[in-house]
């Protein structure tokens, strides 16, 4: 290769680096609507094929028709999940006077019983003026998730009208043998359903579960934390004890021992053991992953990629170490 030729090289490699790497710190914002367009496309892709190639209908068509199922299965019941969390949300007091007289109410209780000052008025008004804070970037999570739905169903469409033509492209790019390349693409497909599919299951059986007990217990507000249950029960680890174990403690503190009892019994014995049967049930009947990588994958994926992080996340885990074992078989072990 003459000079000419490895400075056309390097300086097109460079171009494509640092055009990517603008162009994915500007589209950062539109992350969670592009993953999210590829997720549905990976569960609806079957359809796609089967109306178009064996039942022989337009490409246009058939796009619109798996948008409006999108819309209607996907879309609608998330917003309308997030518009009900909001409102159950302005039903709560907020004025500072009243939440500092519940804290400092609270806070007598903890000193009452164990003897420390937990809190003192300074922490508690230092606390309270964060509210205003959370408040900003609540509203500024729905206007993104607004603007995510919106950049999910554009995509959405191309991606259904290029179809196999896009896939075919996509598979002519990935630096793997044809072995390899299949491999991956079953690993991605596999995991991006199981996750899809897995936790958005898991959460609304745990949430139904944990709303059972808040009711039976006489928590207050039981559908406003069964509907917090379903979102903790993706963050690793901890999942659901979030929820029920400060609804125990505070239970405890104002008086209500027997309520406050039977509900960290059946938080233990009921919600954690169904979590555990139904996560094993999952992964036998959709993707055996490593608990391991789920954990991680959830944690490093939140971080990067938001909501769609606990799906992408564990995908991105195992396509490194996909990665890396194929390196190891194709070259280490070779030589």
């Amino acid at each position: 290769m003459s000079l000419k030729e490895q400075y056309w090289k390097f300086s097109l490699i460079t171009i494509i680096i640092v055009l990517g790497v603008t162009l994915f710190i500007e589209f950062i914002p539109f992350l969670g609507g592009i993953l999210g367009a590829s997720t549905i496309y990976i569960l609806v892709r079957k359809q796609l094929f089967y109306l178009t190639e064996k039942k022989h209908l337009r490409k246009s068509f058939v796009a619109i028709l798996l948008l409006l199922e999108t819309i209607l299965c996907f879309l609608i019941p998330l917003s309308l999940a997030v518009w009900l969390f909001v409102s159950k949300l302005q039903n709560i007091n907020l004025d500072p006077t009243i939440l500092v007289k519940s804290i400092e109410h609270i806070a007598h209780l903890i000193e009452q019983r164990t003897g420390y000052d937990v809190l003192d008025t300074s922490n508690i008004m230092s606390v309270v003026s964060i509210l205003p804070k959370i408040g900003q970037a609540l509203m500024g999570g729905i206007s993104g998730f607004a603007i995510n739905v919106v950049v999910l169903i554009l995509i959405l469409y191309f991606m259904l009208i290029g179809g196999s033509k896009m896939e075919r492209y996509v598979y002519s790019i990935l630096p793997f043998s044809e072995e390899n390349k299949k491999h991956v693409l079953k690993e991605i497909n596999m995991i991006v359903t199981s996750n899809a599919l897995g936790i958005p299951l898991l959460a609304i059986i745990q949430g139904l579960i944990a709303l059972l007990g808040y009711w039976i217990f006489n928590v207050p507000s039981p559908f406003l934390f069964g509907f917090l249950t379903c979102f903790a029960t993706i963050i690793p680890v901890v999942g659901t004890a979030l929820v029920w174990l400060p609804l125990a403690l505070y239970m405890a503190l104002t008086g209500d021992w027997v309520n406050a009892i039977g509900l960290t019994a059946y938080a233990l014995i009921v919600i954690t053991n169904i979590d555990n049967l139904i996560r094993f049930i999952l992964q036998k009947k959709m993707a055996d992953i490593h608990p391991l990588i789920t954990i991680f994958g959830v944690i490093i994926g939140l971080s990067l990629f938001g909501f769609m992080g606990i799906i992408f996340g564990p995908l991105l885990i195992s396509i490194f170490i996909l990665c890396f074992k194929i390196f190891k078989d194709k070259l280490l072990d070779k030589e």
